[in-house]
Order: structure tokens, then sequence, then C-alpha cells
């Protein structure tokens, strides 16, 4: 999941990115509404996560573009202003959910994962798949029932690759949906990360390469292994080592 994260106090901003970021939820900052508005021109996003009181184009301002714009984008308003009057005002704006300050980040992750399971375009909220199930809630990953223990980056990836349904996925789509905006571009945090993924996963090995295109999900198939030195990997149901 990513998501934007307006908030222009920076100490604030890092603390809840980072912890964010535990829970395998990437989140790109904008400390005023006209970087906001920006990110959103460039990027997308599961959520936005929305402070009032920000510099430049207000909070209230950013949610009624969103509306505005007809992308489903839903919207979490975080914000110091805890009276009724004005968590009925943000509602009608067009605030999916109203969460004030100070507030436990944990309630704040459940908040999060409440509104992307209803989201109307969002993925089912368990996926089975080539032998796979997929839990984003409980975040819990099974091979032909058995538990898989996986990091929260494996995860992230995991989801993204799953949620394509046998779409390709490139590299730099996996850098942008599991990561945030500062990933270096250059990294090959990719390769790594699949690579270890698919040693969690087990065997027979499910994760292959398609030589120059990304990353793709092959639920029918044997599942193979094409070693090109890593412009993606598709997952497929069988397939031999090497």
């Amino acid at each position: 999941m990513r998501v934007l994260l307006v908030e222009d106090e920076p100490f604030m901003a890092d603390a809840v990115r980072e912890g964010l970021r535990r829970e395998a939820i990437s989140a790109d900052i904008a400390g005023d509404g006209d970087a906001a508005l920006e990110l959103l021109s460039l990027n997308t996003y599961d959520l936005a996560v929305l402070d009032r009181d920000i510099p430049g184009k207000t909070g209230d301002e950013v949610a009624r573009r969103i509306v505005e714009s007809g992308s489903g984008l839903p919207i979490l308003m975080l914000t110091a202003a805890d009276r009724i009057d004005d968590k009925a005002s943000g509602f009608a704006l067009g605030a999916d959910d109203y969460l004030t300050k100070p507030f436990d980040l944990r309630e704040l992750v459940l908040r999060l994962r409440a509104l992307d399971r209803r989201r109307g375009h969002a993925r089912p909220p368990i996926r089975e798949l080539a032998g796979l199930r997929l839990d984003p809630f409980r975040r819990e990953v099974f091979r032909d029932g058995r538990l898989i223990a996986l990091t929260r980056k494996q995860f992230a990836v995991l989801e993204v690759l799953v949620a394509a349904e046998g779409g390709i996925v490139s590299a730099e789509s996996l850098l942008e949906r599991a990561w945030d905006e500062n990933a270096d571009p250059f990294t090959n945090a990719v390769r790594i990360v699949v690579s270890k993924l698919r040693k969690r996963l087990g065997d027979p090995w499910l994760i292959a390469t398609v030589p120059g295109v990304g990353y793709r999900i092959d639920a029918g198939g044997a599942g193979y292994r094409i070693n090109t030195g890593g412009a993606g990997y598709r997952l497929g149901t069988s397939g031999a080592g090497g």
C-alpha cells in the first residue's frame, strides 16, 4: 500500500512515515497543500492522509480537489481539529475517515487498512493463486496450507505481484508501489528482495524471470526460472530451480 501523507510538522511526518514503513505501508510526505497536489498529479496512491491546517492550499482544498478529480482516492483526515463541527465539515468535504491528534499509530494503521479494504476498486481481502493464499489484513501468506514467514518488504512485493492477477509488473512499478518516492531508481533492491522472496516461498520455485519485461503471475502452466540477470520475474505453479 502506498499513501500520501500531508503533514507540515517534519518530526511528526517522519515519525508517522517510519511507523507505516514497519507495517509495509509506503508513505510520501507533502509538507504543504501545493506539494500535495503536485505529488497527486505525478503518482498513484492508495490513500491520502491529510492534515487540515497546512501551508499553501489547505487540507480542505486538497480534499476538495481529490473529490473533484473523480479518482475515488480515499481520504483520512489526521488533524488536531477535534470538535464535532470540525469532523462534520471534514466528512462533508469528502473525507472517508477522521482521526484526531494525538493518536496511536496502531489505530492509524488499522484505519488505513480498513479504508483500503472498503475501496470500490480494491483488491479482495484474501487472494488465492498458484497454491498461495495471501491475506493483506493479517499480513499472512500460506503456500499449500503452510505459513510462510516474510519480511515486511517481501510481503509488500508479493502483494503487488499477486494483485496484478497475471498482468506484467515492471521492476520500476514494483519499486514505486512497494517502496516510496525516496527509493533510488538505480538500486538493485528489487532484485535482492525478489531473490530472497523466491527462497522464502520454497520448492518448487514459484518465481521465474520474464526477460526484459517485468514481473508476472502465471496461475496456470508450469512455473520455471529463466536466468537473464534480473529484468523481472513471474510466478508459476511448478518448476525447476537453477
